[in-house]
């Protein structure tokens, strides 16, 4: 492409290319002309390197461009010619924004290659990258997850070999069919406890003590101690096996394991050692709320079944779109409840008797429940209803979204 041109062409073009304060550039297959003034705004960027490379001779052309036209004094790059016009958006608006369809990985190597900093990259596509990376990171502890259980490493010791079965075979339930059944009985352990916990609360089913308190039936008591050692020993294992011990006890899933087998061992103390240090009415008190902890036991299920992993990795990835809608939410609250304690104070038999109070009455009415033990009784107050029940619905109807620019 360059031809026979001699260097003092080429040194020629370098003053010319001074003197103008344009250059041409062909990205992908499109030309375009850009001018000096506007790329001088941020002189780190490779396209600002341009106007004073020609100077330098081949070697700095090349070491900007792919190729070069010495008789159009036209510049060659086999980028992507879409995102290179987002690119461009940072000369003239001091941002970028992505355009819709371009990966953000891709996309940040186009900036990286354009020397654009990460910086002037907006936020609603910065979250929309990080969102991408996140996944991509998943991918990759997945694919590592897997190979690591196809090699065999010889030169490792009995105790990680064996160390690596039990996490395979308490983790991975389609690895063979005895960490199949594995999976089902501890599948089974979980709704036989939260049915157990459930039927223990009905009088007919329970017994009464010496002291004539009614307490759960022994046979229950005896289902519920089998399942409380069964779900010990399952995270036992799976601690002892597990190949970073911090992070498996930091895990969701494992706090909810300790939270679903703490309560019965906590209890047991108090109730054998608890009365020799505080009132046996106390230790009784204790022991009730700790066993409202066991509820924690059904969110086990979401470890046998893909479909509550699936519910939960949503909720996770729309963690900043639900946190607007409570947001929405608050603020609807907040203001239609000092409305409606303050237009209902005329009324004698008024039933909103301060603001915190009135908090309940909108919450029941932004969600359209309206258990009807508050209610206005003044035409300000129910019109200040009827515009909270609107707002609420379409609050909760509506999806909260970021809207993305797009350049199109």
């Amino acid at each position: 492409m360059f031809g026979s041109s001699s260097s003092e062409d080429l040194n020629g073009s370098g003053s010319d290319c001074s003197e103008e304060v344009e250059i041409i550039v062909n990205v992908g297959g499109i030309r375009q002309i850009l001018y000096g003034d506007i790329l001088s705004r941020y002189p780190e960027t490779r396209l600002a390197e341009l106007m004073n490379c020609i100077s330098g001779g081949y070697d700095a052309i090349f070491s900007l461009c792919d190729d070069y036209d010495p008789g159009q004094r036209e510049f060659y790059f086999d980028r992507d010619p879409d995102a290179f016009k987002c690119i461009m958006e940072v000369y003239y608006y001091g941002e970028v924004h992505m355009k819709k369809g371009i990966c953000p990985i891709c996309f940040q190597n186009e900036m990286e290659f354009w020397k654009i900093d990460l910086c002037f990259l907006d936020e609603c596509c910065k979250s929309h990258l990080s969102e991408k990376k996140e996944e991509l990171e998943e991918i990759a502890r997945r694919v590592q997850t897997i190979l690591d259980d196809l090699g065999v490493d010889t030169t490792e010791s009995r105790w990680k070999r064996f160390q690596k079965y039990v996490w395979k075979f308490m983790e991975k339930p389609e690895s063979s069919f005895p960490a199949r059944v594995t999976a089902v009985l501890s599948f089974l352990f979980i709704l036989i406890s939260s049915i157990v916990m459930c039927l223990g609360t009905i009088p007919d089913l329970q017994v009464e003590d010496s002291e004539g308190n009614h307490v759960e039936h022994p046979t229950l008591d005896n289902i519920e101690t089998a399942c409380i050692i069964w779900f010990t020993m399952e995270y036992v294992l799976r601690l002892m096996s597990s190949p970073n011990k911090l992070h498996f006890a930091l895990s969701f899933m494992n706090i909810i394991d300790v939270l679903a087998i703490l309560p019965f061992y906590v209890s047991l103390i108090l109730t054998h050692l608890g009365a020799r240090l505080m009132e046996l009415t106390n230790v009784q008190q204790a022991v009730q709320a700790l066993r409202i902890m066991r509820i924690a036991r059904i969110f086990k299920l979401a470890r046998h079944s893909s479909g509550l992993q699936t519910l939960t990795y949503a909720l996770k990835s729309s963690f900043k779109e639900l946190g607007l809608l409570l947001m929405y939410l608050a603020v609807g609250i907040f203001v239609f409840s000092a409305l409606g304690y303050t237009m209902e104070q005329s009324h004698p038999e008024t039933l909103f008797k301060s603001i915190p109070q009135s908090f309940w009455w909108a919450i029941i009415t932004m969600t359209t429940v309206g258990y009807g033990d508050i209610y206005p009784k003044t035409t300000l107050g129910k019109l200040n209803a009827a515009t909270s029940f609107l707002c609420g619905v379409i609050a909760i109807a509506l999806p909260p979204f970021t809207p993305l620019s797009t350049t199109l």
